[in-house]
C-alpha cells in the first residue's frame, strides 16, 4: 500500500518541488498540497493521509496549533515538522503538540524521503542538531523516578529512539530482533502511560 501524504507549505515554489518529489517516489503518493491549515480538519477527513509534512510559520494557523488540532482529531496520521525554525521553544512545542518528527528545510530531499518513510514505520525521525538538543532536554528534564520504572535496556531503547531512530535501526543497534524491540516499547509505553516515543519524549519535556 502507497504512503499517503499531505503537505502543507506557504512557499508555493517550495510546495510545489516537495510535491513533485513525493509524485515521483515510488510506493508514495501525494494525497494533497496545500498553503495553509484553514480547512485541516475538513481535508483530513476527505483525504486520510498517513503522513502530513507541516510547516510551522503558516498564515492563519500555525503549524504547531494545526498539528494540535490534527493529533486531537486524527491520531492515526502522523506529522513530520519541515521548518528553518530550531530553536528549542519551537521544537519542543511542535513535539508537546504531537508532531512525530522534526527536519529543517535544509535537509537532502533524498533525507525528507526516508524521514518520511520512517515515520510510517513507527520512527521519529529528527535532523541531527534537532535530536541532540532534545536527548539533553530529556536528560536534563528526566526526574529520577520515571527513569527508576525502566529498566536500563527500555532507557536505552528509548534513548535510541528519542534520538529519532525507526524500530528497525532501534534493533539493529541494540543488537535484538524488532520483534523484541517491539516489546520492550510496549512496556515503556505501559510503564510512562504514553502511547507513542513523541508522548514519551514530551513526558519527560514538560517535568
Amino acid at each position: 500500500m502507497a504512503v499517503r501524504i499531505c503537505i502543507y507549505e506557504d512557499n508555493q515554489s517550495l510546495r510545489d518541488a516537495l510535491s513533485l518529489l513525493v509524485q515521483t517516489t515510488p510506493d508514495f503518493e501525494l494525497a494533497g498540497s496545500f498553503g495553509d491549515c484553514r480547512s485541516l480538519e475538513q481535508q483530513m477527513t476527505a483525504l486520510s493521509p498517513h503522513v502530513v509534512l507541516m510547516d510551522i510559520d503558516l498564515p492563519g494557523i500555525s503549524g504547531i496549533e494545526a498539528t494540535l488540532r490534527l493529533r486531537r482529531k486524527f491520531p492515526q496520521t502522523d506529522v513530520l515538522i519541515l521548518t528553518v525554525f530550531d530553536d528549542d521553544d519551537q521544537v519542543f512545542e511542535a513535539i508537546r503538540a504531537g508532531a512525530t518528527g522534526y527536519l529543517l528545510k535544509k535537509t537532502p530531499p533524498v533525507r525528507i524521503l526516508s524521514a518520511i518513510q520512517e515515520v510510517y514505520e513507527g520512527g521519529a525521525p529528527m535532523s541531527p542538531g534537532i535530536a541532540r538538543r532534545v536527548m539533553q532536554s530529556l536528560h536534563r528534564s528526566t526526574n529520577p523516578n520515571d527513569l527508576d520504572q525502566l529498566t536500563p535496556r527500555e532507557a536505552t531503547i528509548l534513548s535510541l529512539l528519542a534520538s529519532g531512530k525507526s524500530y528497525k535501526m532501534v534493533a539493529a543497534e541494540a543488537g535484538i530482533s524488532i520483534d523484541t524491540a517491539r516489546t520492550h516499547i510496549k512496556r515503556i509505553y505501559e510503564k510512562l502511560h504514553v502511547h507513542s516515543v513523541t508522548e514519551a519524549i514530551a513526558k519527560f519535556l514538560t517535568r
